[in-house]
């Protein structure tokens, strides 16, 4: 491995909606990389985005797994962009994600790993729902809609974009195929 790379401002993982709707400034092409000792799990509650705060829908969030690894985007901000991005970001991860620094290995530059800025909902956080059923998830998020559009929707959007990417996560893809048998 050649270590982490230093060569920009600033890097940034995405694995929710950054995946389909990242909208950074500078607009940079995602790059597939992947982080080790994560997991994506739907456990953190959204009252602003697929959700209210009398309906939370549920939303990603990384969670800390020994041999685990999630699998999203990378993108590289420029320097002239880097603090648009993060005020961007913070305002946009306000319901209770806060910084986290991961480290990211890159796909289609093997050998290369990158530190960059993910935000993490802790379970301390106010909105953090935490593990729960898999019938459970599906009724809530069937249920669920806020100002970014049906908590569905977020799900089967993410699910679409690991699958053209040609990314496997059973649990998103455990969650679609659940909700679209209950329709």
């Amino acid at each position: 491995m050649r270590g982490i790379a230093r060569d920009v401002a600033l890097w940034i993982f995405g694995y929710g909606s950054l995946l389909w709707r990242p909208d950074l400034p500078g607009d940079p092409p995602p790059r597939v990389g992947l982080v080790r000792g994560w997991e994506r799990r739907l456990d953190q509650g959204s009252p602003d985005h697929r959700g209210v705060p009398e309906r939370l829908g549920r939303v990603a969030t990384l969670v800390p797994t020994m041999d685990a690894a999630c699998w999203g985007a990378a993108f590289e901000v420029d320097d002239v962009d880097a603090s648009h991005a993060l005020e961007t970001l913070d305002y946009r991860e306000r319901g209770g994600y806060v910084r986290a620094e991961v480290d990211v290995a890159l796909r289609d530059d093997l050998g290369r790993t990158v530190r960059a800025v993910t935000w993490v909902a802790s379970p301390e956080n106010p909105f953090y729902l935490g593990p729960t059923s898999l019938e459970a998830m599906v009724s809530q998020i069937a249920a669920a809609a806020g100002p970014s559009g049906t908590n569905r929707d977020y799900v089967l959007k993410l699910a679409a974009t690991l699958r053209a990417w040609d990314l496997a996560d059973a649990h998103v893809f455990a969650l679609e195929r659940a909700l679209r048998a209950a329709q």
